[in-house]
């Protein structure tokens, strides 16, 4: 059986949190995509952020399922959006918070 594709999405301040789900998803046998970068180069770039946001897209398009990494329960603009794109292809979306 082939391993489940799982997208990460969440706030960039929990860096160390989407370190542990990655290592924890992936000791479990799945495969993982993560966020590329934790911090933009200053000052931020406009076309920058939109080419991310479009490869982040991307990469829920690929995904056999999200999980959102949001302790706490934090949500943020950008991951509410990215949460809607995927409800809107029909992919499952986990989250960290509700384990």
């Amino acid at each position: 059986m082939e391993a489940k594709v799982i997208t990460l999405c969440g706030s960039t301040r929990f860096e160390a949190e989407f370190a542990e789900v990655n290592r924890r998803l992936t000791l479990e046998g799945c495969v993982v995509i993560s966020l590329g970068l934790f911090s933009l180069p200053e000052p931020p770039d406009d076309d920058l952020r939109g080419r991310l946001g479009r490869v982040h897209f991307q990469k829920i398009r690929m995904a056999d399922e999200v999980y959102i990494v949001d302790p706490g329960g934090y949500l943020g603009e950008s991951t509410r959006r990215e949460i809607a794109y995927a409800e809107s292809l029909g992919k499952p979306v986990r989250y960290l918070s509700r384990e």
